[in-house]
């Protein structure tokens, strides 16, 4: 089972971001999380937080019932791709001026199990959910 987090419109570069979603691609979710955690690079903030939005995702998609942890799940696909740009002028030397652009970036991670979910399993947690509410 999949589970999907995009960011949008991160305020860097795809560039600079592509450096660190290299490092994480195909890695297991423990893994990946340790490396963002202790980078230096500020885009390992925001995709640990896109990380742990996709964990949860996956945890919502199997209705709450698995935990991440017990299905080793991996990164699947890390995308980056560069979104607009934000372009502006700064005054240069005998009255001309240079531009900037400040450039923006789109990110999409895919998460996935490695261990197979028995789909019966999940049917029959969830019946027994319901026989103890009534």
């Amino acid at each position: 089972m999949e589970a999907v987090a995009k960011l949008r419109n991160c305020p860097m570069s795809a560039r600079k971001m592509r450096l660190v979603v290299d490092t994480i691609r195909g890695k297991s979710i423990e893994e990946a999380l340790n490396i963002l955690k202790f980078t230096k690079k500020e885009a390992g903030a925001w995709l640990e937080k896109l990380l742990l939005s996709a964990i949860a995702n996956w945890e919502y998609k199997t209705d709450m019932t698995l935990n991440a942890d017990e299905y080793d799940l991996f990164i699947k696909t890390a995308l980056v791709d560069e979104a607009g740009m934000l372009k502006r002028f700064q005054p240069a030397p005998h009255g001309r001026a240079h531009r900037i652009r400040k450039r923006l970036n789109h990110v999409t991670l895919v998460i996935e199990n490695r261990i197979p979910i028995d789909e019966a399993a999940i049917v029959a947690q969830e019946d027994q959910v319901e026989v103890e509410e009534i």
